[in-house]
């Protein structure tokens, strides 16, 4: 068996391995991220597979990478009509809050680990960002989400902050490297990092958008092709004039999002998958670049900045960039203890590593540490502690259909889902007395776990969700129809949460 053989089956395994961890995670509720990174330390060099593996430059390459790409798939599916409800929250969260984290998380490990205030600052900044995406993951093997508008929320900071949390641990290390550094240097970076990166995002998810609907590619294969192209030349044009790469491709994924273009449900269903990939990807290779031994030193230091962490810096972070906000304190409280740390800041701990800052190892080791202990305790809490906070709610099944509409040319049609509530005016008549728009189409039914083929005599029951084809208008036109006349209109629930 060649060298090559040998990585080829190392590297399917590990991946059969990943998916299969994901499956555990869905059923008992083990954040993946842990599972994953549990894994690639088996793998590793003091684990059961013995692969050495120590590159940390390469793990930094491919971690930029699979962030990347993570970072556009989580853009791609921000549904923007939600998210523009907390933008504010959300942006102060991701700056104000990862400042006030990073400065407390930072100041405990000054004391801690007895370095120097910048190399403590440092090391704050690392772990100052969040991941949604492992809360999340917990939630969906609960069957449960979060009520209100703290879901949304979370998903802005957590695909925000990123950007933030990455400026500061650049401008950290170039303050220990380069000691004569002026605030103002870095304030001038910070402007040109955010308006060049938002810049260059914005630009080319509009781009991409447009070239997507005229080029009329001949094979449908290539249009995935054509969207890995945006994430890395995304980045890739940020980072060359010195803007925020992260923040770049974000926003791409935001704005395309958020746009009408030929395959757009097989292209994000595409990045979906592909995140997927690199999340398992990054993480197994995160996990294989540590050392178990190396960490047992560091344990008990590692618990106290976790704990100052979890109960101090990010409560802080959150009620400090939320104070003006009208939030009740159970949703504080609530976002306060969902600020896992994932992947981004393991990936950042591989700076230090990489660019020559005194005691590399001790930066990744206790980040590593302290994101195990956050998923292990935090991530496998959530679940309760949102019930005992009484925001918990049923997740809504997202419904699969045995049909896609692909928009052709300058059509504005979409295949839209109106679902019926308790109460309706529709329930219980005929489609065919709706007097319906001729330009909207009911093209199925989804009734319970099952498909009803429409017709006109067919009767609507409650819960049932209609698959509308037509424009926007049509489509909210049948929106106002099937909606109960006397129910109270659902607003922000922050009003009334404002006296709790």
């Amino acid at each position: 068996m060649t060298p090559l053989d040998q990585m080829l089956i190392v590297a399917a395994t590990l991946l059969v391995v990943g998916v299969l961890a994901s499956k555990v995670s869905d059923r008992f509720g083990v954040p993946a991220l842990l599972l994953f990174l549990l894994i690639g330390m088996l793998a590793g060099s003091e684990g059961i597979g013995g692969i050495p593996f120590d590159d940390a430059g390469l793990t930094q390459i491919l971690g930029i990478i699979a962030l990347s790409f993570i970072l556009f798939s989580g853009g791609l599916e921000t549904d923007w009509a939600q998210v523009s409800g907390v933008l504010w929250r959300g942006l102060s969260l991701s700056t104000i809050g990862v400042m006030v984290t990073a400065v407390v998380a930072g100041s405990a490990a000054t004391l801690l680990l007895g370095v120097s205030w910048v190399e403590g600052l440092l090391l704050g900044s690392i772990m100052s960002s969040t991941d949604a995406a492992a809360v999340f993951s917990v939630l969906r093997s609960r069957g449960a989400s979060f009520k209100g508008t703290n879901k949304p929320l979370l998903e802005l900071e957590s695909g925000s902050n990123d950007p933030m949390a990455f400026f500061l641990t650049m401008a950290l290390i170039r303050f220990v490297n380069q000691p004569d550094s002026s605030v103002l240097d870095l304030a001038l970076m910070f402007v040109v990092q955010m308006v060049v990166g938002a810049a260059i995002g914005y630009g080319m998810g509009k781009l991409s958008v447009i070239v997507l609907n005229r080029l009329k590619l001949e094979t449908e294969g290539l249009y995935p092709v054509l969207t890995l192209s945006v994430v890395l030349l995304a980045y890739g044009l940020a980072s060359s004039f010195r803007g925020n790469g992260f923040l770049a491709v974000y926003l791409a994924g935001i704005v395309m999002g958020n746009s009408d273009f030929i395959h757009k449900r097989s292209l994000v269903r595409f990045h979906d998958g592909l995140a997927w990939l690199m999340q398992i990807t990054m993480f197994v290779a995160l996990g294989m670049l540590v050392y178990p031994s190396r960490l047992v030193p560091i344990a008990g230091i590692g618990l106290l900045i976790a704990a100052v962490l979890m109960f101090v810096a990010r409560p802080a972070g959150v009620f400090i960039s939320l104070a003006f906000a009208r939030m009740g304190l159970r949703h504080k409280l609530l976002v306060s203890w969902v600020g896992l740390r994932g992947a981004v800041p393991i990936v950042l701990a591989t700076f230090p590593l990489v660019a020559g800052v005194p005691n590399p190892d001790v930066y990744f080791n206790v980040v590593f540490f302290v994101v195990l202990t956050s998923v292990l305790l935090q991530g496998t809490a959530i679940p309760q502690v949102a019930g005992w906070l009484h925001l918990s709610s049923p997740l809504a099944r997202k419904r699969e259909y045995p049909l896609e509409y692909v928009a052709q040319g300058k059509s504005r049609n979409d295949l839209v889902e109106v679902p019926i509530p308790d109460g309706s005016p529709v329930v219980g008549r005929q489609i065919v007395d709706l007097k319906l728009s001729k330009s909207a189409l009911i093209v199925l039914i989804g009734r319970n776990d099952d498909f009803v083929v429409p017709r006109g005599n067919t009767v609507l029951e409650t819960g049932d969700v209609m698959l509308v084809l037509g424009e926007n208008s049509d489509v909210e036109a049948m929106r106002q129809l099937v909606m109960v006349s006397d129910a109270a209109p659902a607003g922000d629930d922050s009003d009334k949460e404002v006296q709790t």
